[in-house]
This record gives structure tokens, sequence and C-alpha cells, in this order.
């Protein structure tokens, strides 16, 4: 799937580690940077590599969080906000190709040992 969604991203100089990122601020936009490295599983240095990237592109903006400097908050910008619509269907195209052939009481099953393996490893 990685590859299939790799494939769909790389026309929009998006890669397959920048899209949970997005995923996540287009959840909740400006969240800590340590949050979204908390929720996609990532270390700091990973995280903010991948930032600086998304930043060069243009997707995000960096701002220090005025009840404390030390914390760095991520917003999306016009552009970052703008892709949404044209990634979100890539993705799902990208899933269900992934999926083909499972009925769906085994989309079912696969969805709920996935949460059960989510929250063991929270």
């Amino acid at each position: 799937m990685k590859n299939n969604l790799a494939k769909a991203l790389k026309p929009y100089n998006v890669t397959h580690e920048q899209w949970p990122l997005l995923k996540w601020l287009w959840v909740e936009d400006g969240i800590s940077q340590r949050e979204l490295a908390e929720r996609s599983y990532k270390d700091q240095p990973t995280i903010t590599r991948i930032l600086d990237k998304l930043e060069q592109r243009g997707l995000i903006r960096r701002q220090a969080d005025s009840g404390d400097r030390r914390v760095s908050l991520i917003y999306l910008t016009k552009e970052g906000q703008e892709i949404e619509a044209s990634l979100k269907p890539l993705a799902r195209e990208a899933l269900e190709h992934a999926l083909r052939g499972l009925s769906e009481e085994e989309r079912s099953q696969l969805t709920n040992l996935m949460n059960r393996i989510s929250a063991n490893i929270d």
C-alpha cells in the first residue's frame, strides 16, 4: 500500500512520510510538533525533518506557542488546506487497491484487529 500511496502522492510533491502529518493537521490544525510526533509514532528528529520539507514546500508554517515559546505549533498554509481535496481521494484509492478482494466482513475484522493492535501500542 505504501508504494501505491507514494506513487499517487508523487505528482503533488508529497511523500508517504509527510502524508500522516498532513492528515493530522487537517483534523486539528495548530497542534504541537510533539503531539504530531506522538500521533504519528515518529521521533522528534524525524518529525523535524519531515516538517522542514513541508515548510519548504509551503504546506505548513511553524509558530511559537504564546504560552510556552519553547513549543512550536504547526499550522497549515492556505496551500496545505487546499491540497486536502486532491490528496484524500488518492489515499482512498490506494486503500481500496490494498483491500481489493476482501469481503465487507473481512474488512470489518481487519479494522477491529488493527484497532486492537493500535490500542496495545498506546
